[in-house]
């Protein structure tokens, strides 16, 4: 991630040769740096798993490699022999304003005040996630969960048990030893994306309009438009358009104001918003656009099932994260799910669904209002809760395996609102396998409390393919 800080507190590059004392595997090792990136990986890439976890706010990860003079393995000392923590750039960074501080890849930094690192991901427990392949399954992606020991070791079965990560993978590098095949080159992973503009937009996040480039329109919706665009001539932003009326500039800042806090890798990043009307909405940038188009007319439409329900444990770990903070979707559904490289997804217009003034929408069962995606409580009564965001979750789930069909084929909202309350619920979708449907059903239960939590949705599908379905056989579909 890039750091930056104000011009009075720069970092002081060190162009100069250091004496080091860095162990062998320096370069992999879990220091003063706790940056994806880092993490030990040959042959796989190991993500970080945010459920049940709680870090200070203070934690961040940046886009140098820190080594800490404190630690016994892989140190960096000045010549004078002083212990100091350094830190070692692992991208080229050009400054996005006035504020920030450019570097190349390589560059080492001497931290000499306490500066602003973007926060982006969290450290937590870990999962290991390896891409393989055979004749009958072709590519796909098997994950294994890193539990950790009492007293500090970290293990994937109990018969192998290590004292630390470096040597976990050294170990599943030299054999398979369970698992689906050893580990030999990491998976590659792009440049880790800011969790800000810059260092003035973290907290103060009213941009003005003219900092905005709109370069390429990506879709236009009931309420507005998406663009492609860029903020201050260099930076790639998406701008989501809203048509004046949609919704109150008040009460969306206020909504704003919550929505900017919520991070999570698995969510679509708010970075600034512009107010006055016609409100701007500016976000990350998601390359592949919505999950629905993605699955009707994009690259989606070739993907079996083991990357379908990679893709919707994704969608539900985000949600899980949405769930521990006590927040609600109150619109889950593929178009609102965007799709970057490497088949990642992460959830986009959380919250904004309850400020939207159109009639056509409040009414509830107006024409713009999603009833086939909306628990019956919601639709009927508006009894918008968690638990009518798992009953969409099925419903997208639906959305996934038949690649963008519209739910409840050949009904319209009223039938389908008349249909589900006297019980009917969707059947197996073709090809789908019956354990899967399970899991919808159970989504789409009468009663909101006995629907699962998202915590449980997540783990089930990271887990579909070893403890459900372990022998699975893709079909012409999926």
């Amino acid at each position: 991630m890039g750091c930056v800080q104000c011009k009075d507190k720069e970092a002081t590059k060190l162009t100069d040769d250091r004496e080091t004392s860095v162990s062998q595997h320096a370069g992999y090792r879990y220091g003063a740096d706790p940056t994806p990136q880092h993490y030990p990986s040959f042959g796989v890439t190991t993500i970080p798993n945010y459920n049940n976890f709680h870090a200070p706010v203070s934690q961040g990860v940046t886009v140098f490699g820190g080594v800490n003079s404190s630690s016994q393995s892989g140190t960096l000392r000045s010549r004078g022999g002083t212990g100091v923590t350094l830190f070692v750039a692992l991208y080229d960074y050009e400054a996005r304003s006035e504020d920030d501080l450019s570097f190349r890849k390589g560059e080492k930094f001497q931290i000499l005040n306490k500066i602003f690192c973007s926060l982006m991901f969290i450290l937590g427990a870990y999962s290991l996630s390896i891409q393989d392949w055979d004749e009958t399954k072709g590519d796909h992606v098997k994950h294994y969960k890193i539990r950790k020991l009492d007293n500090g070791g970290y293990y994937i079965t109990t018969r192998a048990q290590f004292e630390t990560l470096q040597q976990l993978v050294h170990h599943y590098s030299a054999r398979a030893a369970g698992l689906c095949c050893r580990l030999i080159v990491p998976c590659h992973k792009g440049m880790p994306r800011l969790a800000d503009l810059s260092v003035k937009t973290k907290d103060v996040w009213e941009i003005p309009r003219e900092s905005l480039q709109l370069l390429k329109r990506l879709g236009n919706g009931q309420f507005g438009e998406v663009w492609m665009g860029t903020w201050n001539g260099n930076t790639k932003v998406a701008v989501k358009t809203l048509k004046p009326g949609t919704m109150s500039p008040e009460s969306f800042l206020e909504e704003a104001q919550i929505m900017k806090k919520l991070r999570h890798d698995k969510l679509v990043q708010l970075y600034a918003v512009v107010s006055e009307e016609p409100i701007y909405i500016v976000t990350e940038y998601m390359s592949k656009g919505s999950l629905l188009d993605f699955l009707k007319d994009g690259e989606g439409r070739g993907l079996k099932l083991p990357n379908l329900v990679d893709m919707a444990a994704q969608v539900a770990a985000g949600m899980a994260y949405i769930e521990r903070m006590n927040y609600i979707h109150r619109d889950l559904r593929s178009a609102n799910i965007l799709v970057g490289d490497s088949l990642v997804c992460k959830i986009a217009d959380f919250g904004l669904a309850r400020l939207i003034e159109d009639n056509e929408y409040t009414a509830r069962q107006g024409a713009k209002f999603p009833i086939k995606w909306t628990a019956p409580e919601a639709a009927l009564y508006g009894r918008f809760t968690i638990k009518s965001d798992v009953w969409s979750f099925g419903i997208l789930l639906t959305e996934l395996v038949t690649k963008g069909r519209v739910p409840y084929p050949g009904m319209n909202n009223r039938e389908v609102l008349e249909q589900v309350e006297r019980g009917y619920r969707m059947p197996c979708p073709q090809d789908c396998p019956s354990s899967l449907h399970e899991l919808m059903l159970q989504c789409w239960k009468r009663d909101p409390e006995e629907r699962p939590t998202f915590e449980y949705l997540q783990a089930f599908l990271e887990d579909y393919f070893t403890a459900t379905e372990p022998q699975y056989q893709p079909g012409d579909n999926l």
